[in-house]
């Protein structure tokens, strides 16, 4: 976290609601191999904001690893979810050489309370702490892209009632370890279902607000050129938006909230 006048005067830290981003960072351990998973400036911005060396940042979507490398990069421990097996095996392997961080990643449905609350018991006994000081989710944009075939993931939801449900659900298993008065932040795009727009940002923001007690500290618009999805194929997107009337999605949000229970 900025700390004195020197800090703020340096800093790179993009203290705007837009973040214009051209291209995504590759360094590291850090691949766009992944279908879904969000730049690596994301997390690296808020982690730096709102977190100090040798604090634990908790995820409730691990995805490809993402948030882990930046955590790894900043000295930050980790504490991670995914119902991903595949996945986690992955960037297990990945993590082998890891000597500066305590990490773990569970493979679980992050909506079964039972679970959650016995692996953050084992969690906190790897990661040698009591709470979390920062809370990361980068959710499935309902069944947009399907990660996995399991009836519990929620990339196999596209009922938005029913997403709403399950993702408020995964959001109070997680914020219970969150200590009162740190940060949290969701990352989380809009979609397009039955020729209208869903605006699911909306719709996960108002959740979170009528459900837990915190305040909203910050709407980022982040553009999504260099999606995985979309390279190589502006050409065709813009004569299939300009043949019809839509318009092309180019934009995700990122929501922090400070909590206060």
């Amino acid at each position: 976290m900025i700390n004195t006048e020197e800090d703020w005067k340096t800093t790179d830290l993009n203290v705007d609601s837009l973040w214009l981003i051209d291209k995504r960072d590759s360094s590291g351990k850090h691949e766009n191999n992944y279908h879904g998973n969000f730049i690596p400036q994301i997390p690296n911005q808020l982690i730096r904001r709102y977190t100090n060396r040798g604090d634990t940042v908790l995820e409730l979507f691990t995805g490809s690893g993402t948030t882990l490398y930046e955590c790894e990069k900043l000295n930050r421990n980790y504490i991670g979810f995914d119902i991903n097996s595949e996945m986690i095996n992955y960037i297990n392997q990945k993590m082998t050489d890891t000597q500066n961080i305590h990490y773990l990643i569970n493979e679980c449905d992050v909506t079964d309370t039972d679970k959650i609350n016995a692996l953050m018991n084992q969690s906190f006994k790897w990661c040698e702490t009591q709470s979390v000081d920062f809370l990361i989710a980068h959710p499935p944009y309902m069944d947009i892209v399907k990660f996995t075939e399991k009836k519990e993931d929620l990339s196999n939801i596209s009922d938005l009632d029913l997403f709403i449900e399950k993702f408020t659900l995964s959001m109070k298993n997680g914020l219970q370890y969150l200590a009162k008065n740190k940060y949290f932040a969701v990352v989380i795009g809009d979609v397009y279902k039955k020729s209208e727009v869903v605006p699911l940002g909306f719709y996960v923001m108002n959740a979170i607000k009528q459900n837990f007690k915190v305040k909203m500290k910050g709407i980022i618009v982040k553009n999504i050129e260099g999606n995985r999805g979309k390279l190589g194929s502006q050409g065709i997107w813009k004569y299939r938006a300009m043949n019809s009337d839509y318009y092309l999605f180019k934009h995700e949000y990122i929501f922090v909230f400070k909590k206060e229970f």
